[in-house]
């Protein structure tokens, strides 16, 4: 099926486009990420602080939060040997506000979902 000319197409024209988008979205697919993105979202915060927030090991966190830098999600500020993240797009709150809403409005079929692993 054909967009109709009123709507822009959703995906990208090239198979690699369509395989960018998707790594996009696997970026965003796990929970303790998510938790990260939230914490960083209105200000910076160093890796110690997000270890104490999200109460994994330094380096499950590390580990995480250079995934979300890699992908663009958050920047990261480097002083001496320590590293600080944050969100330096807007974008990013309106896309997981926008997930958000889109998974309490199919919680239910969410949760019956055996396909993906997670939830609860």
């Amino acid at each position: 099926m054909t967009p109709s000319p009123q709507t822009a197409p959703l995906l990208p024209a090239t198979a690699d486009g369509v395989d960018t988008m998707a790594k996009f979205f696997r970026a965003l697919g796990d929970p303790s990420r998510l938790r990260l993105l939230e914490f960083v979202l209105s200000e910076e915060h160093s890796v110690n602080e997000c270890v104490d927030y999200i109460g994994l090991s330094q380096g499950r966190i590390s580990a995480h939060l250079a995934c979300l830098a890699d992908c663009g999600f958050v920047q990261v500020r480097r002083s001496g040997r320590h590293a600080f993240y944050r969100v330096i797009d807007a974008r990013v709150a309106e896309l997981v506000t926008l997930g958000r809403a889109f998974a309490q409005d199919n919680c239910d079929a969410l949760d019956a979902c055996h396909r993906i692993p997670g939830g609860s």
